[in-house]
This record gives structure tokens, sequence and C-alpha cells, in this order.
């Protein structure tokens, strides 16, 4: 198993910065506002010929408020059970303060292994630094600046020392070809109660209030012995809304998410009915390419009225999306989920099929015997032959003459029908139709 490590500490004292120092990636949301992360945030790092992952946590006040404020705190305190080593980041700028050893009381009382990190400490001598950190009593200090690199490789070094190193099972060599599944959709939907109900604990917070989820965090999964990757992400709000920077960074955040997905699960709000905005985030995972399941939620609040408009809405509304399941659920109350993770499966496994050539040909063949491309002038289109072209989504390549001529609604045509003989169930199918050269052209033309 690979040794976990928790960064911790009060806020804006750059543990976000330190975790995409140490994963070498942009994955957390870094901007010089307090109270920025809230969910905990896992990413893989290596130093040397050792990995282990890292959990980037929202600041941990031990005495908070009610709310969001209490919800990281418990997210925080989370991260630290289930790390094998802690890592408390202070400011050596702003000094010790009377939250930093708040902190540090309560990880004494953890009894997991903590160092010391004083960040912000570049052009600052180590020694002056990290004087004042002493005194909570929890070991050597070390100086460090995550927005620079100095100090973070001693920091590794410092923190991984006493865990054991173990070789990595050959398994997980496997877990990049595990389902990523991206839960997406407006603000306050019920996307992080989702995917709570699906992993069985309070992972991410959920609150009765529009923009709790301000990070893309992702969650490991595992259902009837099948391991999956969900991403929950910030809702997507209309442009006009998005006023706040770090509101932007978020949406930002949520389309990287539904970049790296599989499959992602569009959640809509049975109560509230189908909204433009909804169309627009539809939009934009068919523009991508990606597999879609879409689940309104929020199905045990809408009364019988409301179910049929929504029925309704979902025809006229989303109807570019015919080819993804529909599941009317309820997170809050675990209804419907089983059904919705084995349309998931069934996304997944048609968005990376691989379809063989002589099949696609025949295919191709029995399309064209139904209803052959229209003529354009003297000249009617062929379609010789197909095959695959990519995965996720599935790209068909059909190769033939003067395919340049084939109108668009014949494409769409293709497209469907190639999803129903090879039942693609929710996944988009894209079509790419390449002419050939003629080899004569250049003898008519006397060149």
């Amino acid at each position: 198993m690979k040794p976990v490590i928790a960064l911790v500490g009060r806020p804006n004292v750059g543990k976000s910065t330190l975790f995409n120092r140490l994963t070498r990636s942009r994955d957390a949301i870094v901007v010089d506002v307090p109270g920025v992360t809230r969910d905990r945030h896992y990413g893989e790092a290596r130093t040397g010929s050792r990995s282990f992952i890292v959990i980037d946590t929202g600041g941990l006040d031990p005495g908070g408020a009610e709310g969001v404020v209490r919800e990281t705190a418990r997210q925080a305190e989370q991260a630290i059970a289930e790390a094998d080593a802690v890592v408390l980041v202070v400011d050596a700028r702003a000094g010790l303060t009377a939250l930093d050893r708040a902190i540090a009381d309560q990880l004494r009382r953890s009894a997991r292994r903590v160092v010391v990190a004083a960040n912000k400490a570049e052009g600052l001598v180590p020694e002056i630094a990290t004087v004042e950190f002493h005194a909570l009593g929890l070991g050597a200090p070390l100086a460090l600046s995550a927005a620079h690199g100095e100090g973070v490789a001693a920091l590794v070094e410092a923190t991984l020392a006493p865990i054991p190193d173990e070789p990595e099972a050959e398994a997980e060599a496997a877990a990049g070809r595990q389902p990523r599944v991206a839960i997406v959709g407006r603000p306050n939907v019920g996307k992080s109660t989702l995917i709570n109900a699906l992993v069985g604990e309070a992972r991410v917070i959920a609150l009765d209030a529009p923009g709790t989820t301000r990070d893309a965090i992702e969650v490991p999964f595992e259902r009837d012995g099948r391991s999956y990757t969900l991403i929950d992400t910030a809702g997507i709000r209309k442009r006009s809304r998005q006023g706040e920077a770090i509101e932007r960074f978020s949406i930002v955040k949520t389309l990287q998410a539904i970049e790296a997905a599989n499959v992602a699960v569009l959640l809509l709000d049975a109560a509230e009915g189908i909204s433009e905005q909804d169309a627009h985030v539809a939009g934009y995972l068919l523009e991508r390419g990606r597999a879609v399941v879409v689940g309104v939620n929020k199905w045990d609040a809408a009364d019988e009225d409301m179910r049929r408009r929504v029925r309704d809405e979902l025809r006229w509304k989303l109807g570019f999306l015919d080819f993804a399941e529909v599941h009317m659920i309820s997170a809050k109350l675990g209804r419907g989920l089983e059904a919705l993770m084995r349309s998931v499966d069934a996304a997944y496994a048609a968005a990376t099929a691989k379809l063989s050539t002589p099949r696609l040909t025949r295919t191709l063949a029995a399309a064209v015997e139904r209803q052959a491309p229209p003529r354009r002038g003297p000249i009617r289109p062929k379609l010789r032959y197909a095959h695959q072209g990519g995965m996720n989504p599935p790209r068909v390549i059909v190769h033939g003459s003067a395919l340049d001529r084939v109108p668009d609604s014949y494409r769409r045509y293709l497209e469907g029908w190639f999803r129903k003989a090879f039942a693609l169930a929710g996944t988009p199918l894209r079509v790419e139709l390449r002419s050939g050269r003629n080899p004569y052209a250049r003898r008519r033309s006397g060149k």
C-alpha cells in the first residue's frame, strides 16, 4: 500500500500550493483568498523510487462554527484519520498563531506522526523562519517554499523516512483503466449528496446551499468488486453570474474534469424542472464526446404535475441526448442508484468498445442498402468500407469516393445505424467520411 500524507493547517498557509508541487499538477485551486479548499482532495506523488498519496484539506479550525467551516474541518479530520503521516503547514511570515497551537494540540491527540512545515520561507534564514514553531512541541520544524520548490524534497524525505517502503502491487497498474465518472450539473442539484450516497459516507461536503463545492474532487469508489473514480464538480452557472474569481476557477476545473472523465452523470433537479443551463451543460458534454447517463434527482420531492413536465422537457429540451439512459432517482433517500450505476457501466463499455473492421464494413453495406446517400448532381457518393478510428467516444472512419457530397443528415443516419447495430447505449458516436484520391484526376487535367 502506498503511504498517505495529509496536509493540514489553518486557512491560506499554502496547503494547496504544496499539494500541486508534490503532485506536479495544478489539480488544486490556488487563489490568494482563504477558504477556497473545502473538501479533501487526493493526488499521487513520487519522490525518487517511492510513490505516495497526498491529501489536500481545507483550513482546519478545531473550534469552528457550524455550516461550511465546521464541515470543512470534518473533512480535514477524516484526512488525518486516513493518513500515515501529517504535515502541519504553517506560515513562516505570519508567525505562530493561536489557531496553529489549537491545531497542533488536536494533532497531538490523534497519535499520528506530524512534521511541521514552515511555508513561505523564501528569502528567510531557515533557523529564523522556524524558531517560533518549536513551541508547538512537534519536533524540529522544516523551512520551505511551496511556491518556489525550496525545501520540499527535504520535507518529503523527513515525512516518509519512518514509513516502511513496501513494493507496490501489480494490480495498481490497472487503476488507470477504471471508469472515471464525473457528476455534473448546475449548482444545488445534489451532486455531492449523490457521491456520498454511492460511497456510503460523508465523503464530500453536502449542504442545502448552492456553491458549496468549488474544486473538482476525485473520490475512489468500489461497487460489486469493480473500482471507479467519482469526480464531484462545481455547479456550472450562467456566464452572467460567474463574477467571482474563485467561481471562474471552479468552472475551469469542472470543464477539465469532464475532459478527463469516461462517463458523465448529468444530474437534473426534478423539483425545479429542466433549465436552459441544463441544456447548455448537456450540449457541452455532447460536444466533448462524453458518454452520458442522465439522473433526474429529487424525484421524491416532485408532485405528479412536475413529473409530467420533467418528462416532457426531457424530450424537447434534451432530445439531442437520445442515446443516454435516463433514471429518476433520489440521492438523499438512496433510490434508483443501482440502476444508475448499471447504466454507467454500460455507457463506459460502449464508449471504450472495440469495433471490428469486417463487422463495421458489413454494417455500412447494410445501411447503404437500406438507404443510399442522395445523389448531388451527376455523382452519387460511394461508401466502400469502414474501420474504427478511436474510442471514448467511438469514432468510425468511412472510406469511399465523393464523400464530401454526403449531407449532414445522412451522416447522422449512419451514426444512429452504427450505434443501434453495435448496441452502443449511453455514448455518442462520431462518423468521419474520407474520400480516396482519384488516380485519373491528373491524367484528365493533362498534368
